[in-house]
């Protein structure tokens, strides 16, 4: 069993960044796979970025690229999700999952585990 639990969501102005985390309960952080997703009002969940166990590689949605970087540390049970030059279309609940998988999966119903969520809002 894992825990989730994100932090660091706020508001922030356009252009602004904000560096969201995810702790994680447990001693077996390193076996998941961890992901970011996000999901907007009226919108379905959506992946944003993935990670593998010892991070080494990494996958991001296309409206994320060269703006968004996730990173973990094993030691600290912890992933985090950088975000810089937000817009307005980034906000959303952002969520942290865990997949006991061997590579990075996007579909949603690869994550065995999922945070509550952290609120990220962006003024224009």
């Amino acid at each position: 069993q894992v825990q989730l639990v994100e932090s660091g969501g706020g508001l922030v102005q356009a252009g602004g960044s904000l560096r969201l985390s995810c702790s994680a309960s447990g001693r077996t952080f390193s076996s998941y796979i961890m992901g970011w997703f996000r999901q907007a009002p009226g919108k379905e969940r959506e992946f944003v970025a993935g990670i593998s166990r010892y991070g080494s590689t990494t996958r991001y949605a296309d409206f994320v690229k060269g703006r968004f970087t996730i990173s973990r540390d094993n030691a600290k049970n912890t992933v985090y999700l950088q975000m810089n030059n937000l817009k307005p279309e980034d906000a959303a609940v952002y969520y942290c999952a865990a997949a006991g998988t061997t590579m990075i999966q996007t579909p949603l119903n690869e994550y065995d585990y999922w945070g509550q969520g952290t609120q990220v809002t962006v003024s224009s």
